[in-house]
């Protein structure tokens, strides 16, 4: 496996203050530019050089009381946000995709266009008001090949300013798909025997993944108010991550959460601690016992 190697994102305040305008780049490894603007500086987001380029561009706000996005391209971006200004009420946040170097072309965009909202659509973390699928504009391989790098780069972007929903985070270890890399993954399990229930996760570069297949309580079962770990569970069951297997839910596809304890209270459907819930497999020893150990190890060869 070829590790991926460290990258910088270079952000910066506009106006000095986290609130405002926020550009992103990537220094000298790509020629991409990222404008976050809130609608009440729209004016002075339009009036930017990058405004009067050619780009794709995202809408977000609260629609009828769901998070809501368009995805979109223009020939002009000024223009376009102008325009949705007038027309579209709900959004309040502009984010404005460029290319700083060798300018996109009506083809390059319409064929990020495409790609973005196919993509937000499969992950299914956000609501769109794209009323349909966009057409993607023929383009050469060689031009396919350098807008997918642009799109990659979009995506590590995006997570960074705080914006998730193009981020996947099912892994795709069906007999069909590329052979997942295990090498040096480590297995742990967590059992509930009460409720029938038994899942598989894997420790691997730093994530950590719960296995598909492994099965779920059939719904929220705790009445302690916990919002972050039922939201997440009502999101694993609304993107078809968690589906109904009798009286449990299956995890169709891998998942790689956040934290162990995330992943404890997805499978028991309660809050649960993760370092004390996932247990080395074939071992007797937890997850935060393992964890200390590897802490330990490292701690050990610093000394010598």
């Amino acid at each position: 496996m070829i590790k991926k190697k460290g990258r910088s994102i270079e952000l910066f305040f506009v106006d000095g203050t986290p609130d405002g305008m926020v550009t992103a780049t990537i220094p000298f490894q790509w020629s991409g530019h990222v404008l976050v603007t809130q609608r009440t500086q729209l004016k002075e987001a339009i009036s930017r050089p990058e405004a009067q380029r050619t780009g794709v561009y995202i809408l977000i706000g609260d629609k009828d009381g769901v998070t809501t996005a368009y995805i979109g391209e223009t020939d002009e971006l000024k223009k376009r946000l102008t325009q949705h200004a007038s027309e579209k009420d709900w959004w309040d946040v502009a984010i404005l995709i460029t290319s700083g170097g060798e300018p996109l072309n009506k083809a390059h965009a319409r064929y990020l266009e495409h790609r973005m909202l196919a993509d937000a659509k499969q992950i299914n973390k956000i609501a769109l008001e794209n009323g349909q699928g966009a057409t993607a504009s023929p383009l050469s391989e060689a031009a396919r090949a350098h807008m997918e790098d642009f799109l990659e780069n979009i995506y590590l972007v995006l997570p960074a300013l705080r914006f998730d929903f193009l981020s996947e985070q099912t892994k795709d270890d069906s007999p069909a798909a590329p052979a997942p890399t295990t090498f040096g993954a480590v297995y742990f399990t967590f059992e509930v025997p009460k409720h029938g229930i038994k899942a598989r996760a894997r420790w691997e570069d730093g994530k950590f993944i719960v296995e598909a297949g492994s099965l779920a309580r059939g719904k929220w079962s705790s009445t302690a108010q916990h919002a972050t770990y039922e939201e997440l569970y009502g999101e694993l069951v609304d993107q078809g991550v968690l589906q109904v297997d009798g009286a449990h839910r299956v995890f169709s596809k891998s998942y790689v959460f956040s934290s162990t304890s995330a992943a404890a209270a997805v499978v028991s459907g309660r809050p649960a601690s993760g370092p004390k819930s996932w247990i080395l497999e074939n071992t007797h020893q937890n997850y935060g016992d393992w964890e200390t150990s590897q802490l330990q190890a490292v701690s050990g060869d610093e000394g010598i």
